[in-house]
């Protein structure tokens, strides 16, 4: 059963949606297993909570 763990930013419950859906169907297709198989894991970290560049990125 693959586990996918996506590091990002804070998003709307709708891009949420489609991500996992997206990615849900990239793995069925690739790996011919069915989707109830996938788990998509999000962790979201807040603006203020990571850097890029040497700034915060909730400064930007």
């Amino acid at each position: 059963m693959p586990i996918v763990t996506v590091q990002q930013g804070p998003r709307t419950v709708e891009l949420k949606r489609e991500l996992v859906k997206q990615i849900t169907d990239a793995f069925v297709r690739a790996y011919a297993i069915p989707a109830d198989a996938v788990q998509v894991w999000i962790h979201e970290v807040p603006t203020d909570s990571w850097g890029k560049a040497g700034k915060l990125t909730a400064d930007k």
